[in-house]
């Protein structure tokens, strides 16, 4: 029992002479230590001279222009909808139609019963002929109405006449009666004269203001028949409009979303009619985010791939101005032709629409790495051949590699071996070109 003891004694004895003693031939003076490799987290070390290079698969890549389209989910949504709704009441008496019924620009959706308003019409029509009828015969009264206002000046001109020949009479008796040439009977006489004229002055300027007030009295009645056959068309176009609104017509062609009413309906204003939807051409509505919003134009080609996996192209006819205040996103519609009306309203879809193209690399996807601070990029094989880190920055993913910006036109990218080595490090290349098969 006492024999285990023993043993792991002798063994501990000889671990701990042989790291104390002879530590020097286990461990050579060049080799990294434990906290080194634990720092680097690879078994890799400075480059020096003699140092024997780490061996890497280099991609020799060519820079090519690539369209780096703006990429988003969407879904399709009819470029015209609308509710047809009444707007007057009345019973339903046209035969309905059922929804998928194809209508034209104008074809009746609903009738309704008129009811009494074509009497309504008849009694607004006569009321205007009535009161058309009063305007002539208002018109009429103005030749009698000036006349009488001329007659009334006349009368007033001879009475200033006959009371400027008295004023002359009687100042000629006053200054003969001064003289003794005449009677005071002949003075009062003469002033009796004057003060009449001037009495039948008044009385003229009196049946003057009195025509003038019939002519004007004339003019109001003219006024008044007009205003009267204007309120008259006023109630006939009123009820015309009204016997219009028995008649709820498509307003441009497309697809009934739902049967129209039911015949015997009674319907209020408001009340629903049908739904007509216009699918050709359809819209692709999609939301693009605030960074990417500039690279989008109007007029930009478009491809919008269905969940069902068919392909439409299209262009984009709006970009909004104004972002979603949840989402900080900003709409784009997209106009596909739609003749087969194969698409239907509401389907998702993957839109890719058109941007200016750019220079990058395709490389796989195991050739990106993080530097010490976190940020992407490949590590290139540099002139003097050694590694370094260059930042890059993906612009799109593919089934055949990850295209990036931000490399030289000509680079050799490390697509095996890069997690290996840093900065620096003496490499030994392995080369493959775009067109070979990439190395596992």
């Amino acid at each position: 029992m006492r024999l285990f003891p023993i043993l792991a004694a002798i063994l501990v004895s000889a671990l701990i002479y042989v790291f104390l003693f002879e530590r020097d031939r286990l461990f050579p003076a060049d080799a990294p230590t434990g906290a080194e490799m634990a720092e680097t987290g690879t078994v890799e070390a400075e480059a020096a001279p003699g140092q024997t290079p780490v061996g890497v698969v280099v991609l020799k890549s060519s820079a090519r222009t690539v369209d780096s389209a703006v990429i988003l989910r969407g879904q399709t949504e009819a470029i015209r909808h609308v509710d047809l709704r009444a707007e007057t009441a009345g019973q339903v008496i046209s035969e309905p139609l059922r929804k998928g019924t194809f209508v034209e620009q104008g074809d009746v959706m609903c009738r309704l019963d008129p009811g009494t308003r074509m009497a309504s019409l008849a009694e607004a029509q006569a009321r205007l002929a009535e009161a058309q009828s009063r305007v002539p015969a208002a018109e009429a009264a103005v030749p009698e109405a000036e006349a009488r206002v001329e007659e009334a000046k006349a009368r007033v001109e001879e009475a200033k006449a006959i009371l400027e020949e008295a004023m002359i009479n009687s100042n000629a008796a006053t200054r003969l009666s001064q003289d003794g040439f005449a009677s005071e009977t002949r003075v009062a006489s003469t002033q009796a004269a004057v003060r009449g004229a001037e009495a039948a002055i008044t009385s003229a300027e009196a049946g003057l203001k009195s025509a003038a007030s019939g002519l004007e009295s004339v003019a109001a009645g003219i006024e008044a028949a007009k205003a009267g056959v204007e309120s008259a068309r006023a109630a006939v176009a009123a009820a015309e409009k009204e016997i219009e609104r028995l008649t709820i017509s498509a307003p441009f062609g497309g697809l009934l979303e739902s049967d129209s009413a039911e015949i015997g309906s009674l319907l209020q204003p408001g009340d629903h009619c049908a739904t007509v939807i216009q699918l050709d051409p359809i819209l692709m509505v999609g939301y693009v985010p605030e960074t990417e919003v500039g690279r989008v134009e109007v007029g930009a080609a478009a491809l919008a791939e269905m969940a069902s996996g068919e392909q439409v192209q299209g262009k984009v006819v709006f970009l909004s101005r104004s972002a979603d205040p949840t989402t900080r996103t900003f709409r784009v519609d997209i106009e596909v032709a739609n003749p087969d009306l194969a698409l239907r309203d509401g389907q998702t879809a993957e839109i890719v629409i058109a941007s200016d193209g750019k220079h990058a690399h395709l490389v796989p996807q195991s050739a990106l790495t993080l530097d010490d601070e976190g940020t992407l990029g490949v590590r290139l094989v540099t002139e003097d051949s050694t590694a370094m880190f260059q930042p890059v920055t993906l612009l799109r993913d593919t089934p055949g590699g990850l295209w990036l910006a931000g490399l030289p036109d000509e680079a050799d990218v490390i697509i095996i071996g890069q997690e290996y080595v840093i900065d620096g490090v003496r490499v030994a290349a392995s080369y493959q070109t775009e067109d070979e098969e990439p190395a596992q």
